[in-house]
């Protein structure tokens, strides 16, 4: 993953220091619960042997976070309408349907997520084409409010950096803390 590009109005550095939430675990402690877990939910184009999205739950379970994972926009579309979304992963490769992977529906699902009445912080994993696509891709996504957009995670490092900014986003949205069942609180 080479470049990862923040929302602007994102105050925070990278950090990892003796003192910070990251190195200590943060309030990670949060409850294990049903409708009291944070719902993560994870949209994945499936272009990749071993991907990253089936270790993030393995990972992210036992600290209280709920992967919802869709492999399509039919899918993505019925988590998000059974299920409070508190963080979203978007990848925009992700096909319309199973099958057609022609027509891409990751930005739908950017625009679906935004119109909630409480939309989750968004990071969004680029398609990886030519250059300038990327440049306008991250353009689009960030102006849609998204947190960050980074490049499709490859390598262990890469998804280190997702795991990152997952941080940051509950840092930043939900002080640390678990949000409730509505979603996150305005901002």
């Amino acid at each position: 993953m080479q470049n990862v590009r923040l929302h602007p109005a994102d105050p925070f550095a990278p950090s990892g220091g003796a003192g910070s939430p990251h190195a200590s675990g943060g309030s990670g402690d949060g409850p294990r619960g049903g409708s009291n877990r944070l719902n993560l939910l994870l949209s994945y184009a499936g272009w990749d042997d071993d991907p990253w999205v089936d270790r993030l739950p393995r990972l992210l379970d036992p600290m209280g976070v709920r992967s919802l994972c869709a492999a399509d926009a039919g899918e993505a579309s019925r988590v998000i309408d059974a299920n409070p979304i508190h963080i979203a992963v978007v990848d925009l490769a992700l096909p319309l349907a199973p099958g057609r992977s022609s027509e891409e529906a990751g930005p739908r699902i950017l625009e679906i997520l935004a119109r909630l009445t409480a939309p989750p912080p968004t990071l969004v994993i680029k398609r990886g084409k030519t250059s300038r696509d990327d440049h306008r891709e991250m353009a689009a996504a960030l102006r849609a409010g998204a947190f960050a957009v980074l490049d499709r995670p490859r390598q262990h490092r890469d998804v280190e950096t997702l795991l990152e900014l997952l941080r940051r986003v509950l840092h930043r949205y939900y002080a640390n803390r678990w949000p409730t069942p509505e979603g996150p609180p305005p901002t």
